[in-house]
C-alpha cells in the first residue's frame, strides 16, 4: 500500500500478513492493555473473553493475521511503519467477524441497519506503539483501511469512535476505538450519535467523492 507522508515522518501501511509477527508484537508491547487484549475484545463473546488469557488471545490473533505470509489473501488488519519502524496497528474486517459489535447496543441505536449485511466492514481498534504517538500513525491507518476494505469488495466501512473532550476520563478500551477526528479526516461521516461520547462514522464507497 502507498506511503503516507505526515508531519511526523513517512508512514507506510501494509496488510498485516505482509508484516512479521515480531513487528506486530513490538507495536502491542509487553505491558498494558494492548498486550493483554491482543485485539480480541471485539472478536469474542463475553463468556469466551472471560475464559481466555493473553497467551490464548495472542494465539488467536496470530491465526487471524497470517503474519509473514504475504501470499495469503486473508488477514485481520493493517500494520503501519513510521520511517521503517513498526509503529501502529488497525483492525479492519467484515463487520460480521466482530461478535461483540454484532451484540452491542451502540452501533445499532437509532439506525435501520441490516446487521447481516456482508458488504459492510468495520474498523474496531487502533494501537500506536509507545514512542510513536501524535505523529499521524492512526490517521494514516484510517485512510489505508478504506482502501484496504474497498479493494476487497466492501460496500461501506464503519467505525465506532469516541468524542474526546478536555478533562474527560476514559474507561478501558475507549481509547483503542479511535477518535471521531481520526475517522473524519479519513473521509468517514457521522451517521448516528447513540451516546454523548460515542458516534458511528461511516464511509459508503458508492457516494464517496
Amino acid at each position: 500500500m502507498a506511503a503516507d507522508a505526515t508531519a511526523g515522518g513517512a508512514v507506510r501501511v501494509v496488510p498485516a500478513n505482509e508484516a512479521s509477527w515480531d513487528d506486530l508484537q513490538a507495536i502491542f508491547g509487553t505491558r498494558g492493555d494492548a498486550s493483554w487484549c491482543q485485539c480480541q475484545y471485539f472478536k469474542l463473546a463475553n463468556s469466551e473473553w472471560r475464559s481466555t488469557g493473553s497467551d490464548e488471545r495472542a494465539r488467536r490473533l496470530r491465526d487471524q493475521v497470517n503474519c509473514g505470509h504475504p501470499e495469503s489473501d486473508s488477514t485481520a488488519g493493517l500494520v503501519a511503519y513510521l520511517d521503517g519502524e513498526p509503529a501502529g496497528w488497525c483492525a479492519v474486517e467484515p463487520r460480521l467477524e466482530y461478535v461483540r459489535v454484532m451484540r452491542m447496543r451502540i452501533p445499532w441505536t437509532g439506525r435501520d441497519e441490516d446487521r447481516a449485511d456482508t458488504g459492510v466492514w468495520a474498523v474496531t481498534c487502533f494501537v500506536t506503539r509507545v514512542g510513536f504517538r501524535r505523529r499521524g500513525v492512526s490517521r494514516a491507518l484510517a485512510r489505508a483501511a478504506l482502501e484496504f476494505a474497498r479493494d476487497r469488495g466492501a460496500r461501506a466501512v464503519e467505525g465506532y469512535p469516541i468524542v474526546l473532550r478536555p478533562g474527560q476520563e476514559m474507561s478501558w478500551g475507549e481509547l483503542f476505538v479511535g477518535s471521531r477526528s481520526v475517522f473524519a479526516d479519513a473521509g468517514f461521516v457521522e451517521v448516528s450519535r447513540p451516546t454523548a461520547r460515542r458516534v458511528v462514522m461511516r464511509a459508503d464507497f458508492g457516494s464517496r467523492p
